[in-house]
């Protein structure tokens, strides 16, 4: 009905109903699922890196025996992957020049570039044995590197008996090298994803975080009063209780055992003075430029993208048991919008880790 109408309409004495905005709850198509609902478990963790330089990964023994326990088939982690590496390589004006790490070693060890490595990952997968033999595992760690995939080859060089850790079948000096080098680094993608991966027998991890939607694009001449302006909103936006929960975290992170700190960090009243700092102090804040406002959209938009390409791993396995392994910031985000996804089932953290 058009306006004219509508006025018509209004100046005959005839009332027209209120239009409401259509609500539609989206969440109730699988009440009546067939099949097992997809099992997401989404674990909060501090970045190793920055814990304290005497860090000792067996201190993460017994949080790994809790997550083998959930027995997961799928897991995920923060961490950008080969496909949107050699997106951002092919346009560095839009991403930047240093987005990943580089794949020159491999390149030249396995004469692949970075698609036909993804290809023959896929390939190789594709005919998987049930028993691999030494040399298939050092051929597809090779693959994983080639691809800008280290999280996974790593996962297959661990798999490796001590003595078949070595140079040979698309693995040079070089490439073993860098997969030595990723055994001393305190990362969790590595200390926890590729160990539990390892563990359980499967063959790799799925790199899902996404920087296509948080490339913010202000001019160099607003860089500086971008980050102040979001920094102080953050500031404004601290509380004695963050101070207090930071310092808790602290203490926890320099503990032999760190499944404790785990279970605090992942506490739902913790999550919320994390997402509170992060985009409500953000949205709070007072900018003429709307700075902090425009950073907590890049948020939610990288936020989304990791949802769905988390979504995108289990696909075609419905009923999958997925561990996803994200900075502590990032969760409530996950179990939110996961947990409206048709046949996923969120898992309770704090449960898991008590």
């Amino acid at each position: 009905m058009n306006a004219r109408w509508v006025k018509r309409l209004a100046c005959m004495g005839l009332m027209l109903p209120a239009l409401a905005h259509a609500q539609i709850d989206l969440t109730t198509f699988d009440h009546d699922m067939a099949g097992p609902r997809t099992q997401v478990l989404v674990l909060g963790t501090v970045h190793l890196s920055e814990l304290p330089k005497d860090f000792d990964p067996k201190a993460l023994d017994p949080l790994l025996d809790r997550l083998a326990g959930f027995k997961p088939e799928i897991i995920t982690i923060e961490a950008i992957g080969g496909e949107q590496c050699d997106l951002a390589a092919r346009h560095p004006t839009v991403y930047g020049a240093d987005y990943c790490a580089g794949t020159d070693a491999a390149r030249a060890a396995t004469g692949l570039e970075v698609p036909a490595a993804i290809a023959a990952i896929d390939k190789t997968l594709g005919d998987w044995p049930t028993q691999p033999t030494p040399a298939q595992r050092r051929h597809l760690a090779a693959l994983f590197l080639a691809a800008n995939e280290r999280a996974s080859a790593y996962v297959q060089w661990l798999q490796l008996p001590h003595v078949e850790r070595r140079a040979g079948d698309g693995l040079d000096d070089a490439l073993v090298a860098i997969l030595k080098q990723i055994e001393t680094r305190n990362n969790e993608n590595y200390q926890i994803a590729a160990r539990l991966a390892a563990r359980l027998g499967l063959q790799r991890v799925h790199a899902i975080d996404d920087h296509t939607g948080d490339n913010t694009r202000i001019s160099d001449a607003e860089v500086k009063a971008f980050g102040q302006s979001v920094q102080q909103a953050w500031n404004a936006g601290r509380s004695e209780k963050l101070d207090a929960m930071e310092q808790q975290e602290k203490s926890l992170s320099r503990a032999h055992d760190l499944l404790p700190l785990y279970g605090f960090i992942n506490r739902p009243d913790h999550l919320w003075l994390r997402a509170d700092i992060n985009a409500g102090a953000a949205m709070r804040a007072q900018s003429p430029q709307h700075y902090p406002q425009i950073w907590a959209a890049g948020w939610e938009i990288r936020n989304l993208r990791m949802v769905a390409n988390i979504l995108q791993t289990f696909r075609e396995r419905p009923g999958a048991r997925v561990l996803s392994i994200v900075g502590v910031s990032h969760k409530p985000w996950f179990d939110s919008w996961l947990g409206q996804m048709q046949g996923v089932a969120i898992v309770d953290a704090e449960q898991i880790l008590k």
